[in-house]
């Protein structure tokens, strides 16, 4: 691609597939045009960096649709001052998208060479409000909580309390709960120490995180 065509098929990205998502947030859109998406996909997959589809990023991980990472953002409402968890790193790019809106970003992905590479790309952009784990974080992270907001980047059968429980009071969770083909995005809040508010956003298919206990079905 060259220079002028990757800002054209940015700017289509936003304009056919994000905008009519109801992805209105200027700041979320503001945030999405100045990151580099291009750079955090494989490079093979570098010419489709910007259509509306999963991307392979290796270890049978994938990149969800910029829609839906975009929609995310948007759901959780992230201020400049917040502290946010992202549960799987994966290519890093939705870890720069976070990092643009808040004031630090916990980022925590269960592959090491995922976790490896997501570094060095952040580090080439001097993206460097982001700590970066490596491990599982499924049930939750417990190390810097609480977290204004939490992203899970791939699906879960059921919402770990675990996860629940890291929010700060106030703070909001979005994640891809169900199992295929009926899942949901859920926007979770914590309203006080022993109580959460959940709301239904839309349907959606995202593949499970890695580590996600699958449901037990039992035949009676």
């Amino acid at each position: 691609m060259a220079d002028m065509n990757i800002e054209q098929a940015r700017h289509n990205m936003i304009e056919q597939q994000i905008r009519p998502w109801d992805v209105l947030d200027q700041r979320v859109l503001e945030q999405v045009l100045r990151t580099p998406r291009e750079d955090f996909v494989p490079p093979a997959y570098r010419n489709a960096a910007f259509t509306d589809m999963m991307l392979p990023i290796g270890h049978d991980q994938v990149m969800m649709e910029p829609k839906l990472e975009a929609r995310m953002l948007q759901a959780l409402a992230i201020q400049p001052h917040e502290k946010v968890l992202e549960v799987g790193t994966g290519s890093g790019y939705l870890t720069a998208l976070l990092a643009g809106l808040a004031s630090q970003v916990v980022s925590v992905e269960i592959v090491p060479e995922l976790h490896e590479q997501a570094k060095a790309l952040l580090a080439r952009h001097g993206i460097d409000n982001v700590t970066l784990e490596q491990g599982d974080a499924a049930g939750g992270w417990d190390a810097q909580q609480p977290y204004d907001a939490i992203a899970v980047t791939g699906s879960v059968p059921s919402l770990p309390q675990g996860l629940k429980d890291n929010l700060q009071i106030g703070g909001r969770l979005f994640a891809v709960v169900g199992e295929v083909p009926a899942m949901r995005a859920v926007l979770v809040t914590r309203i006080n120490a022993n109580e959460w508010r959940e709301q239904t956003l839309f349907e959606t298919v995202v593949p499970p995180l890695m580590s996600a206990q699958k449901v037990q079905h039992f035949t009676f």
